[in-house]
């Protein structure tokens, strides 16, 4: 761990705060156009789903705009702050909206037909998986933050939004596969996702400790940002993962075993 502190480039400017307001409302009123055609085609669409999916665009507004942006920029506290809300709390709350069922819900039944095929084609359903989903995001932590990878990627602004996309895009893979309410028809029994979940815990606990002590860290940070980075990341991250442990045991529907016939009394 370097006890030095290499400064990052700025936030983006006017540019940096304009651009992620368009795109978050764009993504808002496009879910709101998609349930108003649900509505239209009696199909109607839950609130809850909504409000849902409201909270993870607020949650991504806060992470993506100030004052926690241009503080993630030059403070390691301040990333991982933004790296939690990317790449966990906002990717639940988006996937607990149910996108995907509610564009099969607005959709006329060739297109939506359309839709289902790419939900059963090999890509989608190897993604589906959680074990793949764990390796993209989970497993990206320690080639992230025990090499130089770290560094060289938030040296550059367009290294910066790469990696602010790879924390949304492999969060929502992830809380989709372990306990999205959409189709996923290669999604595992609750049993063998709660087994996944059990190791993306463990992994975020032993990253975020040997970070603390300044093990095998490759951060150009002072230490003391590194252990509050850290500690960020053990204690959001257990909390995020608990949210989504709960989402997982909400959708649990114990099998009823089968009631068997009486035997028939011999005469």
């Amino acid at each position: 761990m370097d006890h030095h502190h290499t400064p990052h480039h700025e936030s983006g400017g006017v540019f940096g705060v304009l651009l992620p307001v368009l795109a978050l409302l764009v993504c808002a009123g496009g879910y709101l156009l998609l349930v108003r055609r649900a509505h239209r085609r009696d199909r109607p669409w839950s609130r809850r789903r909504t409000v849902a999916f409201g909270a993870g665009l607020a949650l991504l507004a806060v992470a993506l705009l100030p004052p926690l942006a241009p503080f993630a920029h030059r403070d390691f506290r301040g990333h991982m702050a933004q790296h939690l809300l990317l790449g966990m709390y906002a990717p639940l709350a988006l996937v607990l909206g149910a996108p995907v069922t509610l564009l099969l819900r607005a959709l006329p039944a060739a297109r939506a037909r359309r839709v289902t095929a790419l939900l059963h084609s090999g890509p989608s359903r190897l993604l589906s998986r959680p074990v793949p989903a764990l390796l993209l995001s989970t497993g990206s932590l320690p080639v992230l933050y025990f090499t130089p990878l770290y560094d060289t990627v938030v040296a550059h602004p367009a290294g910066h939004w790469l990696l602010h996309a790879h924390f949304l895009l492999s969060g929502c893979l992830f809380a989709y596969s372990v306990a999205g309410p959409d189709p996923a028809p290669a999604r595992p029994g609750v049993r063998a996702r709660l087994v996944v979940l059990g190791c993306a815990i463990a992994v975020h606990a032993v990253v975020a400790q040997l970070m603390y002590g300044g093990f095998w860290v490759h951060v150009h940070a002072p230490a003391g940002e590194v252990r509050g980075g850290a500690e960020i990341m053990y204690y959001g991250g257990d909390i995020a993962e608990l949210l989504l442990a709960a989402a997982l045991v909400a959708t649990w529907r114990p099998e009823r075993p089968a009631l068997r016939k009486p035997a028939a009394r011999p005469i």
